[in-house]
């Protein structure tokens, strides 16, 4: 099938991390020439490698790591190494988080700072059988309603709570797994799902009654943005207390400026990016993968004030829903305002400022998504 798209998008390392690089050379040529050291860095990734990380790994594979001096190790992660906790207890130099889920264990205690708001979008759905009626959240009520949990959870319960449902008592909740099977059988009314990847799951599967794959039109999607209740998600997170250095600031404008690269490589190159992605070690397929890159091309461009800058309106939303919204177990994720540096535009307004001196495109102004065929199973 095709869809056109519309724009929109705890243990301390052992040993010392070098944060600068070296200014000696570590091989020595007969003419006395070498190649500086590079600045080790590891990098925490939010999930195993696909294409929502497509920028890091296209940062690393086409070599603008390197260039900006760095040796950058992507690090994955599952459901029990959440990013923000690694980076937190010193497993990590960098992390890639959603901010929600920062934030709660900024407050805490850990000290961590966002300082480049990657994704300007959130990629968050509620899927339906079209036949379920569920155009709104106020149609939840007395659903089944399924959902991830692990903090990922809030956009939909801001919404339900918006539309007078509590979602204690106002719906069944179903633990979800990280899949569509449940839509897909019946089991639950509503599913939550990424636009890049989950999403993509129920179109690559077969419709029994037809022979061939669901289409969009068999669907009913509630989208955060549109509704009102979106959160940031994706983001690169700092060790607070180590941006005193200014080794570590040299470091972190690096990483996001490389990083940028990458993005902006993939923005213009997403058939290549998926196959990095695929080299990578990717375990889903090349037509879901290319799917996953385009929309996640859509939650970053355009992005009008460049890409990484924090949209202070966005992070207020994300902020009054963390601190308003209950949980099934009338758990707030924030009971306050965040404390201290929670973020900072220093260090990717001065990537950016790089970028531009050197005729990067970092707004993708004149971005267009492509068409995607996707195949059975995401083949």
């Amino acid at each position: 099938m095709k869809r056109r798209l519309a724009g929109g998008l705890a243990a301390v390392l052992a040993g010392t991390l070098v944060l600068a690089a070296c200014g000696d050379d570590d091989t020595t040529g007969e003419g006395g020439g070498g190649a500086a050291a590079l600045t080790p860095v590891k990098l925490q990734l939010q999930w195993a490698y696909q294409a929502q990380f497509a920028g890091y790994i296209a940062a690393r594979d086409k070599g603008f790591f390197e260039e900006e001096g760095l040796d950058v190790e992507l690090l994955e992660a599952a459901v029990d190494t959440p990013p923000h906790q690694v980076l937190a207890d010193g497993g990590a130099d960098f992390a890639i988080a959603w901010v929600p889920k920062a934030l709660q264990i900024r407050e805490s205690g850990a000290e961590i700072t966002n300082i480049a708001q990657i994704f300007q979008r959130s990629g968050t759905l509620q899927v339906s059988f079209k036949d379920k009626g569920i155009n709104a959240p106020a149609d939840l009520a007395g659903k089944k309603v399924g959902n991830w949990g692990f903090g990922n959870e809030y956009e939909l319960f801001a919404a339900m709570t918006e539309a007078g449902i509590d979602p204690s008592s106002g719906v069944t909740l179903v633990q979800q797994d990280f899949n569509m099977n449940a839509l897909l059988s019946g089991d639950i009314d509503a599913a939550q799902a990424m636009s890049y990847n989950e999403y993509a799951q129920v179109l690559e599967a077969e419709n029994p009654a037809t022979g061939e794959l669901y289409k969009p039109e068999d669907f009913t999607v509630l989208d955060w943005d549109e509704v009102g209740t979106a959160m940031l998600q994706d983001s690169i997170w700092a060790d607070t207390e180590k941006l005193e250095d200014p080794a570590y600031q040299d470091t972190a404008t690096k990483i996001i400026k490389a990083s940028i690269k990458g993005w902006v490589y993939c923005r213009d190159n997403p058939e290549e990016c998926r196959d990095l992605v695929v080299a990578a070690g990717s375990k889903l397929g090349a037509s879901h993968q290319l799917w996953q890159m385009n929309e996640v091309n859509q939650l970053i461009w355009p992005s009008p004030d460049g890409i990484g800058t924090l949209d202070e309106a966005a992070w207020k939303q994300t902020v009054e829903i963390a601190k308003a919204t209950k949980n099934a177990d009338g758990d707030t994720v924030l009971t306050k305002d965040p404390e201290g540096l929670a973020y900072t535009t220093d260090y990717v307004t001065k990537a950016l400022e790089e970028l531009r001196g050197e005729g990067v495109d970092v707004t993708g102004t004149n971005y267009k998504p492509i068409t995607v065929t996707l195949e059975p199973g995401g083949v």
